[in-house]
């Protein structure tokens, strides 16, 4: 299955020459024979819709023909999560399954629609939860509806892969069994005056190893890390671990058995309750520097201070669109023509800034439609 990171959504709002094509379908896990056929349908439209922004016949037969492929491709139809997401310009093309229904939705304009991902960069939209065993290393990425195992290409899975030699060289002798106490494995090495510590230094030694794949995917990240593992695990790869958003405790016991889905239930019941207290400390921040020139509901400036990067903290009422220009930030009723979402706009300018975004009911809101903390000014 694929990620979908900050940087995934400051390439795709980077400027490029048009027309852009965005796709998004609902897909079936495993697959399904209706996810081609209504995939072929999603082209025609795209074909359509690139015809009538002007767009020659043989013009958009090339854009849209590395899409087309994928018809073609068993193996990628077999590997769908419950959402698919298609970007497609001169000279680039994206795609991502994901963990989110998408409604089938083709837009074709000068630049890329964004909006349906947004969920998944969102505080409180999406978590990750690292399986992690002497045998197994799993990273999956979930969210309120689903979760998908990702690809940790270069990790090295379990503790006998990662310590295959010493620095000598020389092969590394172990067997395992049973740890009655936390109903897992423990591996026990023979040779060279291996004792409690030494089997201490070869787990740090694996887990830092783990780690490192992990920041190759994370770096970017600021959404929370679940540790699944037994406990006599957590302080030591808590002393590998570099990110900064690994959440304390964890879920505790072997996770090898565990499924996916019920992975993810489990870090639901404790990535839920920190979602809350970080979403009301930073609306209690911000009524505290209301008045400051630090926080505001102004939408023209914070609409502003988003493109500028300036926004640390903003808060959006989630399911409302307001209409209007980027540029000036100025809103009105009805849509009109080179009009943008400017909430949507807001929201993707600050996770592109590696802001923080909090969608909220409108009665939770701080203030208006939009809100907004903003970082402290370097000094120089």
């Amino acid at each position: 299955m694929d990620t979908f990171t900050r940087s995934d959504l400051k390439l795709l709002l980077d400027p490029r020459r048009g027309p852009c094509v965005s796709a998004f379908l609902p897909t079936h896990r495993g697959g399904s024979e209706q996810d081609p056929t209504r995939y072929k349908n999603l082209l025609r439209q795209a074909e359509d819709r690139l015809t009538a922004h002007g767009v020659r016949g043989p013009e958009a037969g090339d854009l849209l023909e590395p899409a087309r492929e994928l018809l073609a491709d068993e193996s990628f139809w077999r590997a769908q999560s419950d959402g698919l997401a298609l970007f497609l310009a001169p000279g680039f093309q994206r795609r991502y399954r994901l963990p989110v229904a998408f409604p089938e939705r083709v837009v074709v304009g000068d630049s890329f629609h964004v909006e349906p991902l947004l969920p998944l960069l969102n505080a409180g939209g999406r978590f990750y939860v690292l399986a992690l065993s002497q045998k197994h290393v799993r990273l999956l990425q979930g969210t309120a509806h689903g979760v998908q195992d990702l690809d940790l290409a270069g990790v090295p899975q379990g503790l006998a892969e990662a310590l295959r030699f010493h620095d000598t060289d020389e092969p590394l002798l172990f067997h395992t069994r049973p740890n009655g106490r936390h109903g897992g494995w423990s591996a026990i090495f023979h040779g060279h005056g291996v004792g409690i510590d030494d089997h201490k230094d070869d787990l740090l030694a694996y887990f830092r190893a783990v780690d490192r794949g992990l920041h190759e995917i994370l770096r970017t990240e600021r959404a929370p890390l679940v540790l699944a593992s037994v406990e006599y695990l957590w302080p030591i790869y808590r002393e590998a671990n570099r990110y900064p958003h690994l959440l304390e405790g964890g879920i505790a016991g072997n996770p090898d058995g565990l499924s996916a889905e019920e992975l993810c239930r489990r870090a639901l019941a404790l990535v839920r309750p920190h979602w809350r207290r970080a979403q009301a400390e930073a609306a209690a921040l911000y009524a505290q520097l209301l008045g400051t020139g630090r926080a505001s509901a102004d939408l023209p400036e914070v609409v502003q201070a988003a493109r500028e990067g300036r926004v640390e903290i903003l808060f959006v009422e989630s399911g409302r669109r307001v209409w209007g220009r980027a540029e000036t930030g100025a809103a009105h009723e009805r849509e009109e023509p080179g009009d943008e979402d400017l909430l949507n706009r807001a929201t993707a300018d600050t996770l592109r800034h590696g802001g923080t975004v909090y969608a909220s009911a409108a009665e939770e809101m701080p203030g208006g439609p939009a809100a907004a903390l903003f970082w402290l000014p370097v000094r120089r």
